[in-house]
């Protein structure tokens, strides 16, 4: 297996890796796992596996999340089908970090580009560790002890709204009252510290006047995307991108309207932050 670094933050290009040998293979399995610690996001280009494959492959990170606002895809396990088209177009273009709504939020997620656009939709990957590290260290004591609170219907205000939305997702919110993690959270396996709160789905943090709340969580959304902590997938069909959720964000860019675009996801389940 060949590493290349696609950017200084984070990321790696993967080659001369198949993921169907690495659903047999503990060897190939345990290199792509321990690349993704390193790296933060993998990508595999060239990757034309079945989605119950795909699912197989994910599963070896650890049990399955489901996701409550997705449909799957028949017959394999529980990969998520996101899809845009003309007549109903993407709606989240905010970064985030996968299903922070959650009290034990996931700790991987693997996504399939099925059909890509001829161009647009790119992903851009933020370094949650990066990002801590760059603050300076009154600013680094201030938030470690703070508390965020996480929405799910903050993250979906947009499909809640629509005609029929409340009632569509209405079993979605009751599972999903908000919760509450620490603003900075300890990577459970490379021990290192990373920033724990997005604009999608943070509405406040625990504890600070309102007025402090949005003044800190603004600072911090445009501090955490500094370009320099970032990188960009180009996504070509049967790419498949890795990252880790506990120590990045991801955006996609939704500027290839009125093209279709569907991807393949799996998310692993992770563990409560702390």
């Amino acid at each position: 297996m060949q590493i290349e670094k696609a950017a200084g933050a984070l990321g790696a290009y993967l080659s001369g890796v198949d993921i169907e040998d690495a659903v047999t293979s503990e060897d190939a399995f345990s290199a792509i796992r321990a690349a993704l610690i390193e790296h933060q996001v993998l990508f595999l280009r060239d990757q034309p596996i079945a989605p119950q494959r795909l699912y197989e492959f994910a599963r070896m990170f650890g049990s399955i999340e489901g996701h409550p606002a997705y449909a799957t895809v028949e017959g394999a396990g529980d990969v998520q089908i996101l899809e845009s088209t003309p007549e109903n177009p993407s709606k989240i273009e905010k970064w985030h970090s996968d299903m922070t709504f959650r009290s034990t939020p996931p700790m991987a997620t693997v996504l399939h580009g099925k059909v890509i656009p001829k161009f647009g939709g790119d992903t851009l990957f933020a370094s949650m560790y990066a990002a801590y590290d760059a603050l300076s260290e009154p600013m680094r004591e201030l938030l470690d002890p703070l508390v965020a609170v996480h929405d799910f219907r903050h993250g979906f205000a947009e499909s809640l709204a629509e005609p029929g939305g409340a009632e569509r997702l209405a079993d979605a919110v009751a599972a999903n009252p908000p919760v509450e993690h620490p603003l900075v959270r300890t990577h459970p396996e490379s021990g290192r510290q990373a920033l724990y709160v997005n604009p999608l789905f943070t509405t406040r943090i625990k504890g600070l006047a309102p007025a402090e709340s949005r003044a800190l969580l603004e600072f911090l959304y445009t501090h955490m995307v500094t370009e320099e902590f970032t990188v960009r997938l180009n996504w070509q069909p049967e790419t498949i991108a890795i990252w880790d959720n506990r120590c990045t964000q991801h955006k996609p860019v939704n500027d290839f309207f009125p093209q279709h675009r569907r991807l393949h996801r799996v998310t692993v389940a992770g563990d409560r932050p702390h």
